[in-house]
């Protein structure tokens, strides 16, 4: 099957509409019936300002995430449509994949 592979970065302090941002765009994602979603935290970055985020002993608002999902292309179309409804802010990479299940 053919499709996408989109990848949203942000910091885990990051909310939208009062909700943590990971946790709204899983709730999102069950709520269009996409397959499947992955949730991670990444141990450090840098965005366009050059400036190192990570997650420290003591405070860990700082943290990079990335919430990454493979769907259709209309499966796509209805994500960044309700994105856009949402007036999210959210920077993203979007690739063209194959992708499938083996028995």
């Amino acid at each position: 099957m053919n499709g996408y592979q989109i990848t949203f970065y942000f910091e885990q302090d990051q909310r939208h509409r009062g909700q943590p941002a990971g946790e709204w765009l899983l709730a999102v994602a069950r709520e269009l019936q996409l397959h499947g979603a992955t949730l991670q935290a990444a141990a450090a970055g840098f965005g366009r300002s050059g400036r190192i985020h990570s997650a420290h002993f003591i405070e860990l608002a700082d943290r990079p995430m990335e919430f990454i999902t493979v769907v259709t292309e209309v499966e796509a179309e209805r994500l960044f449509a309700r994105l856009r409804a949402e007036q999210a802010k959210l920077f993203y990479v979007k690739c063209p994949v194959e992708f499938g299940a083996l028995p």
